[in-house]
Parts: C-alpha cells; structure tokens; sequence
C-alpha cells in the first residue's frame, strides 16, 4: 500500500470518527470542539492523499507525452528494435518509445534507461511492461535528468520471472518515493538486450516527476 493510499484511508477512518462521534455521544463544547477537530484534520487528510494519490490513480491517464523521430520500418520484422526515438536524437522528459517486435514474440518487452550513474531505471505505464499489438510495442519513458545530458536507452525482452522483478522493484520504488535503480548485477539472467541507441534530452527534467 502507498503512503497516500494510507494518508487517504487514516482521513476516512477521522472523518467517520468525528461523524459516528458526534452522533452518539453528548458532549459538553470541550468535546464538539475536539469532534469538529478531528473531521477537519480527517478532510484534509482526504484531500491531500486523494491529490497525490493521482485523484485515485486516474490523473496517470492524462499524462502528456511527446514523440520522437520515427524510423521506417522494413517487413517482415526480424526482431525486437526501436523506431522511436531514434539514434542521438534530443527528446522531451516524456517520450513515447516505440519498437517493432517479429511474428510470435511471446515475450515481455521492457525498455530500461542508463543515465551516466550507469544505474537501470526501468520504465512502465498502467500496464508495468510495454503494450503489444499487432507487431508493435510502445511505453511511456521518463527522463530525470539535465539538459544535455545522454542516456541509453535499452530495449530487454524478459520471461515471466524477469518480469516480475521489474514490476515488484518499480512498485517498491513508488510506495518508498524513492528511485535508486539497479546495477548490473541486479539485471534478471533471463533479462536479455535486445536493442540499444543513446538520446540526449533537450530540456531539464530534473524534479519534472
């Protein structure tokens, strides 16, 4: 459970308090000042973790994301690769990365950044690994970094095992509010690259997300 899930809920649980309370119970003022209290600080409670929470995870699905150059795409696919953004190109805080993957890839695709701590971030939507369909993949990219500074960006195809690391280590860094990333020795065996080109962002991302 995320900290604002629980801020959220501890508000709920002062609030009916102060409700339930100030029904029951026949207080002298001391104690309807203490009720009133208690809804107040249980409100706002409600509204700071419902704000941070996402207005209940749905602010997520408003994010705006740009794109970058996009390669033209030779079929049939041989395999999993990039279209966008392409080699050196200067990208936004938010890409929208696009690849192309071969007929009856049964993998998981998992795009990760390497910025120059040379530490993993690996990057996920709604949907934790990059959405497939009919021969594509895509999935939101986020950059923390300065203007100019350059990343890879790698592209892994991961079984289920892999997978579920990714997505329990992304989870843990949401709940903690804290991104530490990974080395290379934390990189899942069954995790292979598949693809790697080098971006650099046009604009300061730092404190962005």
């Amino acid at each position: 459970m995320s900290l604002e899930l629980l801020i959220l809920l501890i508000g709920v649980l002062l609030v009916l308090l102060a409700i339930f309370g100030g029904i029951k119970l026949n207080l002298k003022p001391a104690g309807n000042f203490f009720i009133v209290t208690l809804g107040v600080i249980g409100i706002s409670l409600i509204s700071y973790g419902g704000f941070t929470w996402g207005l209940l995870n749905q602010m997520g699905q408003m994010e705006y994301v740009s794109t970058g150059t996009k390669l033209e795409v030779e079929h049939p696919v041989q395999r999993v690769k990039v279209i966008s953004p392409v080699e050196n190109e200067r990208v936004r805080c938010r890409v929208l990365t696009m690849g192309v993957y071969p007929e009856g890839h049964d993998k998981d695709i998992w795009v990760l950044l390497l910025p120059f701590d040379n530490m993993y971030y690996p990057q996920s939507d709604h949907t934790n690994t990059s959405f497939k369909r009919n021969g594509e993949w895509q999935v939101i990219t986020r950059f923390g970094g300065s203007k100019d500074e350059d990343y890879d960006l790698i592209v892994f195809e991961a079984d289920q095992a892999a997978s579920d690391f990714f997505t329990a280590t992304i989870e843990e860094w949401k709940s903690n509010l804290f991104y530490p990333g990974l080395t290379d020795e934390e990189i899942p065996e069954s995790a292979n690259e598949v693809d790697r080109i080098t971006v650099s962002l046009k604009e300061d991302c730092r404190g962005v997300f």
